[in-house]
């Protein structure tokens, strides 16, 4: 069983039946599922995941007090801590008695000012810019078992992907960094003798080519150690985290040096194909900088056009 098929049957056996009977007055304003931190939120949870942070338990989100005061939501709270502490062999954490910070009783607009800095997820083009992917990935994940009122739905909706200036910026960056550090910096390194750095640049060019990826695809990329299982179920360029993989476990000396800087220049052709695919490139090269600066023309909102290229990534 997954977590997040332990959290639903959890609220359809017990949190839903309470809500109906003790809370009925305010059950149009609630909201309930399981989202946010944790693999279990991507789908993502397996044996290993069950060593910590593995329990029966969902979120029980909460609009405004001119909504839900605050003497109902302690009501709320003091329900939720009165689940049974045991459920399916699983046992919930006794730490926190309304939840902890990953499930119970919580306002909507403190976790998602948690995930992006703002109460409602209304971002301006600098705040999408800043705000980190992987928090944006988790405020999007996962499953709404309920929405009464919507408003979850809703801002979940609206948070869903980068509007596409912001992508365009962001891969501009990436595509900017993968030239540097792959097409350009990998066999300088080499050049000076300097093996260690020359892997620093292939780690660099396959995290800027992992998240030009998922830009491709228009996917958050999650947090990096789920990056890998989240690249191969991608619909565009799967297959290309094998050979991010060859990158990362192969050595620096000269037989293997030259085979993995033309792997490097194949990922780079297989970018520029879906760039041209997608319509976002008027370069005709295999410079993936010229990429970048033509992948940034095609920004329409001015200011956002006009940042340093490297202002989203």
């Amino acid at each position: 069983m997954t977590g997040m098929e332990l959290s639903k049957a959890f609220y359809d056996t017990y949190g839903k039946p309470v809500l109906e009977t003790e809370f009925a007055d305010v059950m149009p304003y609630l909201a309930a599922g399981l989202f946010g931190s944790g693999s279990e939120c991507f789908g993502y949870d397996d044996q290993v995941s069950r060593d910590h942070d593995f329990e029966p338990g969902f979120c029980l989100l909460l609009p405004g007090e001119e909504l839900i005061d605050r003497k109902r939501a302690f009501q709320l709270e003091r329900a939720y801590a009165k689940l049974p502490k045991e459920f399916m062999g699983f046992e919930r954490a006794r730490i926190l008695p309304v939840g902890g910070a990953r499930h119970g009783v919580l306002r909507i607009a403190d976790v998602i000012r948690e995930k992006t800095g703002t109460k409602d997820g209304c971002l301006s083009a600098l705040q999408w810019l800043q705000v980190p992917e992987e928090s944006l990935a988790e405020a999007v994940n996962g499953e709404i078992f309920y929405d009464g009122y919507g408003e979850v739905t809703r801002i979940r909706r609206n948070l869903s992907y980068y509007p596409e200036d912001i992508r365009l910026k962001k891969l501009a960056g990436a595509l900017l960094l993968m030239a540097q550090a792959g097409q350009y910096n990998y066999q300088r390194c080499l050049l000076h003798g300097e093996q260690a750095a020359a892997q620093l640049a292939v780690c660099e060019f396959v995290k800027a080519a992992m998240h030009t990826v998922f830009l491709l695809n228009r996917r958050y990329q999650p947090y990096y150690k789920w990056s890998f299982r989240a690249m191969r179920a991608l619909p565009r360029l799967p297959l290309l985290a094998e050979l991010f993989e060859y990158l990362l476990t192969t050595d620096n000396e000269e037989e293997s040096s030259q085979e993995k800087y033309n792997v490097m220049e194949g990922i780079a052709q297989d970018v520029i194909d879906e760039l041209m695919e997608q319509g976002l490139t008027g370069a005709i090269c295999q410079d993936l900088e010229k990429h970048a600066y033509s992948v940034n023309d095609h920004v329409q909102d001015a200011q956002v056009r006009n940042l340093h290229i490297l202002a989203g990534v």
